[in-house]
């Protein structure tokens, strides 16, 4: 059954240009069995569906619960945590890399890096492959995600075998995701799943027992980049700097949040 896993949606990421029912709408048309709603550091986009669509319509499709998370020395991650699990801190963008890692596996969730060749600020690799600390970073957090995303379809053939090439160092099964805002990116790639894939426990059961998962798709040629060129840097660049204020003007609900997790799990 084909998945996307990574998908963008209007109720939960402000760059997202797609309701999250005409989302499923499409995924249906293009023979998809199911999706991954991971908004950027908010729920809201699986909350609609929950709350308004999930028992009512789409009863043959299913919508997992994950989110893609700002670090402030990471990139994007891409995290799914067991079904009931609510934690506050993953919609709190900020966290370091190897804090988020601890947190997301005391509470028997998932992640990996989104992307991890794609643009800098946003991308593992692309964020740190210039500080002196490059690698020893990589080789202290790498091993410990749970997959890696080896197909995005706004990101290059180069950047995805990279990213191919780094799962396969490190032994990790592979993710592939639209990363669709826009309605004509919806499904342009997939993650080949089994039918018995029906909740969050499920996947993350799959991917902890899986060492190969099939992915793939076809690029998208419409992202921004390609549509003003080296002017993308500059927005590159403001998304640097908004992602600093964003961290911290988050930084007190997200110590709240971090003070309360180390006593109960870490």
């Amino acid at each position: 059954m084909k998945f996307d896993m990574h998908c963008h949606t209007k109720e939960g990421s402000m760059d997202g240009k797609v309701m999250i029912e005409e989302y499923i709408r499409t995924l249906k048309r293009k023979g998809f069995g199911g999706m991954l709603v991971s908004d950027h550091d908010s729920y809201d986009g699986y909350r609609e569906w929950k709350n308004a669509i999930k028992g009512r319509a789409h009863q043959d499709f299913v919508v997992l619960k994950g989110v893609e998370y700002d670090t402030c020395d990471c990139g994007h991650i891409l995290v799914i945590m067991p079904f009931g699990v609510k934690l506050k801190i993953l919609e709190l963008r900020g966290l370091p890399g190897s804090i988020l890692v601890k947190i997301v596996h005391a509470y028997g969730g998932i992640l990996g890096p989104a992307h991890p060749y794609g643009e800098k600020f946003m991308s593992m690799i692309s964020t740190n492959e210039r500080k002196k600390k490059y690698q020893q970073r990589i080789a202290q957090l790498l091993p410990q995600f749970d997959f890696v995303e080896i197909f995005n379809a706004c990101e290059s053939a180069e950047t995805n075998a990279k990213a191919k090439r780094l799962a396969e160092k490190f032994n990790k099964p592979g993710f592939g995701g639209s990363d669709a805002h826009r309605l004509d990116c919806i499904g342009k790639a997939y993650t080949e799943l089994p039918d018995t894939i029906r909740s969050e426990d499920d996947l993350i059961a799959y991917v902890k027992t899986c060492p190969q998962i099939e992915c793939g798709g076809e690029h998208y040629n419409g992202t921004t980049k390609d549509r003003i060129g080296r002017l993308n840097m500059v927005l590159v660049d403001s998304f640097y700097f908004y992602n600093k204020l964003a961290n911290g003007w988050r930084w007190r609900k997200r110590r709240r949040e971090l003070f309360d997790i180390i006593e109960k799990k870490l």
